[in-house]
């Protein structure tokens, strides 16, 4: 038995994670998730549902051989051709996991199986002794426990550990329990079935009504010792527990769960969730607790001003403890004006000395109201400039574009730039028709950045929608904004680049002005050098 102050991860993101994206994974993709969790620290990974089809077989069968640390683990049902399935697919680990399971609730038992309750524990300590032929490491689900009366639900786990189940798994798999509810149902098991101490119990919940994390903490709370669930909450419907939520909330509220612990390395919790994300084309929502782009930023002067006093005001984790670089300090209308000397200041500006902080505030807030949001270049672009109006001051600007693309040729654009009263026209090919724009931009502006993100979006519905893109570009070492606003997405792409690259521009005629000219001798020593 294991360590009874240790939580076990069990991570099921390629399996019921996999069944909530609208294509299957590659088995290249599936080994991808696979390594990087097991880099994360999970215990358990169930891989697949080996019976499902041979491209499922074939990848829990190559996750199996490749693991070193994690166990792999299959998914099957109460059929003995499943079982068998499944432990041929695992074989090729040292030790692995079968997971067997039947449903349990009166309508499953009734409409769906239409079986009685006696058919379906006969068939569960059958598949149990099935799977202990294959492997020491059985667990049992009672499929839709939330739902399923306390009496059948205690003696069906008792003839399951009886069978030789060592871990048995109580899902609320519609995700109906509500908090005590759920605590109270393992509260039952824990108190009512005579053989538990032989088994782990654990718990699988989904978040139809929002409470996944919450039932598997109460559950934790409970007696309850694995806790399944999937890297940012993928799973059926709305989803499963979110993995980065519990590590997280046992790192936070460890007094409070008595020091329980997991073996989850909070460090990698960013790179992971951004890789599960990207390989399965799931964006991570803005506002998702702990890996959303908005999980440590602030916008509200209130927040901003506790925040840079002592950031565990407003911070109950460090962005830097789940892996990412730091706190996202949005300046906005809400903005106050110590967020905005602050930024100032980090930029080598000083209060009274470098800019009237009462004017910058002043004129900051219009152009707040005017963009949304600013950004440091911006902040000191009013510092040298006496207009809100930033943007009427740009190098550049389109004049003319003209792309040619398809199938079965090579990309070409031709870009005719505004560069004050001259035009500028030049005409490039790419690996598609946004990059032979973005290369014949760059040579016209002569400013060469690395685009770091790119994303478009519908502003609008329909056949008339604005296509709206947005990109972040480094430049000598700074981010620098863009966006571009069009009902063809290639001209907003185009938009977007010559946004970021006049914020460029600007910040180099700012840099200007705050360097003084140098010295003949110096010029003169620079170039012998």
């Amino acid at each position: 038995m294991p360590d009874n102050n240790r939580i076990i991860i069990f991570d099921t993101t390629l399996r019921d994670g996999e069944q909530a994206l609208p294509q299957s994974l590659s088995a290249r993709q599936k080994l991808q998730i696979a390594l990087a969790l097991e880099e994360l620290g999970v215990d358990v990974l169930e891989a697949g549902f080996p019976i499902s089809s041979k491209g499922d077989f074939d990848s829990v069968s190559q996750i199996a051989a490749t693991l070193k640390r994690t166990i792999p683990c299959g998914l099957s049902r109460c059929v003995a051709k499943d079982i068998e399935a499944a432990g041929e697919a695992l074989r090729a680990a040292k030790h692995f996991r079968i997971h067997t399971f039947i449903a349990t609730s009166t309508i499953h038992v009734r409409d769906k199986l239409r079986k009685s309750f006696d058919d379906i524990v006969e068939m569960a300590r059958k598949s149990v002794k099935l799977a202990r032929t294959y492997t020491d490491d059985v667990e049992f689900s009672c499929e839709d426990a939330g739902r399923t009366p306390i009496d059948e639900l205690c003696r069906m786990v008792e003839a399951a550990i009886d069978a030789g189940a060592t871990t048995i798994n109580i899902p609320d798999t519609v995700g109906y329990t509500l908090p005590m509810e759920f605590g109270g149902i393992i509260t039952n098991i824990m108190n009512r079935v005579p053989n538990i101490d032989k088994a782990v119990l654990s718990v699988h919940c989904h978040n139809d009504l929002g409470m996944a994390t919450a039932n598997s903490l109460t559950a934790v709370q409970m007696g309850a010792r694995q806790i399944e669930c999937c890297m940012n909450g993928l799973g059926e419907r709305a989803g499963n527990t979110s993995l980065e939520e519990i590590a997280a909330a046992l790192n936070v509220r460890k007094g409070y769960f008595k020091d329980l612990e997991c073996g989850i390395v909070l460090k990698n919790i960013a790179r992971t969730s951004s890789l599960v994300a990207k390989i399965c084309h799931e964006p991570v929502p803005p506002h998702k607790a702990i890996v959303g782009s908005n999980a440590f930023a602030h916008s509200s002067g209130i927040h901003q001003d506790g925040v840079l006093k002592n950031r565990q005001t407003y911070e109950i984790l460090t962005p830097e403890s789940v892996g990412f670089k730091g706190n996202n300090m949005r300046m906005t209308a809400r903005s106050g004006r110590h967020m905005i000397r602050t930024c100032l200041q980090n930029l080598g500006y000083i209060a009274d000395k470098d800019y009237d902080l009462d004017d910058i505030y002043n004129r900051f807030l219009k152009l707040a109201d005017k963009k949304g949001q600013v950004f440091d270049y911006d902040l000191e672009a009013l510092v040298f400039f006496t207009k809100e109006g930033i943007n009427d001051d740009d190098a550049y600007r389109l004049d003319r574009l003209n792309v040619m693309s398809g199938s079965d040729m090579m990309a070409t654009a031709t870009v005719r730039l505004l560069a004050g009263k001259r035009t500028r026209t030049d005409s490039c090919v790419g690996n598609g028709p946004v990059d032979a724009v973005y290369n014949c931009i760059t040579r016209l502006t002569g400013v060469r950045c690395k685009l770091t993100s790119f994303e478009i979006t519908a502003a609008g519905a329909g056949m008339d929608a604005l296509g709206q893109v947005n990109i972040t570009v480094d430049y000598n070492g700074r981010i620098f904004h863009g966006m571009g606003l069009a009902t063809d997405v290639i001209e907003s792409s185009a938009l977007a680049l010559l946004h970021a690259i006049n914020n460029i521009e600007r910040t180099k005629r700012i840099q200007e002005l705050r360097e003084p000219p140098k010295k003949v001798e110096e010029l003169v020593s620079e170039a012998k050098a």
